[in-house]
């Protein structure tokens, strides 16, 4: 999945001395096939497949990017071919959202912001792309996150560390969409909670909930 023999020659290319940006993929396309993410030309990322993320990796920030995605083991005709200004001293999750036809990239930073001691600091990121706006919420019905649209990314909010069940229901209604079990958060932690998948075919609907690199990148 992670592979960037090359990483040394990207970094000659700016003789930038700010701090370095970390940043990973996200494949979240539930159509398409895994892939290959070039940066400036050279393979990064290799046979990431749909629901995966790389590892991150440091940039130098301040400069543009040229990203280009192919499926995986091709060299031609990519499916993303975009730039992408990367800031200094950031950290960022890039995501691979869209059905295949109009598949794109979504920078989402992970903001370096203090810990709350004993407390999980949690977010919501919809990449569902036919799905409704959405609630985020308890079983009880407590709304963590409300009325979210797709590619919009909400504020960490904190919550006490333990154990919990989180509901996905259609925005102002009782109408449960997805509901994900035993999802445990760890205290002084930040976590991204992902909707991907398809609301009205396959693959479904499903919660990604990674450790985001603001948890231990400083």
């Amino acid at each position: 999945m992670f592979n960037c023999p090359h990483l040394p020659r990207l970094k000659k290319q700016y003789r930038n001395p700010d701090p370095d940006t970390y940043v990973r993929v996200l494949h979240a396309s539930p159509n398409a096939p895994a892939v290959d993410v070039y940066v400036n030309n050279s393979p990064v990322f290799r046979n990431l497949s749909y629901r995966g993320f790389s590892q991150y990796i440091p940039l130098p920030g301040g400069g543009l990017y040229n990203i280009k995605v192919f499926p995986a083991g091709t060299t031609v005709n990519p499916v993303i071919n975009t730039n992408i200004f990367i800031p200094n001293g950031r950290i960022y999750t890039i995501a691979v959202i869209g059905e295949l036809s109009d598949i794109s990239l979504l920078p989402i930073e992970d903001p370096r912001i203090p810990i709350t001691p004993g407390k999980a600091s949690i977010r919501f990121v919809h990449l569902s792309p036919d799905a409704p706006n959405v609630d985020i919420t308890l079983p009880n019905g407590t709304k963590l996150f409300s009325d979210v649209a797709y590619k919009e990314i909400e504020r960490y909010i904190n919550v006490n560390a333990g154990t919990y069940t989180l509901q996905m229901r259609i925005a102002g209604t009782n109408n449960i969409v997805l509901t994900v079990p035993n999802i445990r958060l760890a205290p002084n932690r930040f976590y991204t909670i992902y909707a991907v998948g398809f609301a009205s075919k396959s693959p479904g609907l499903q919660f990604l909930i990674p450790l985001d690199g603001n948890s231990y990148l400083h």
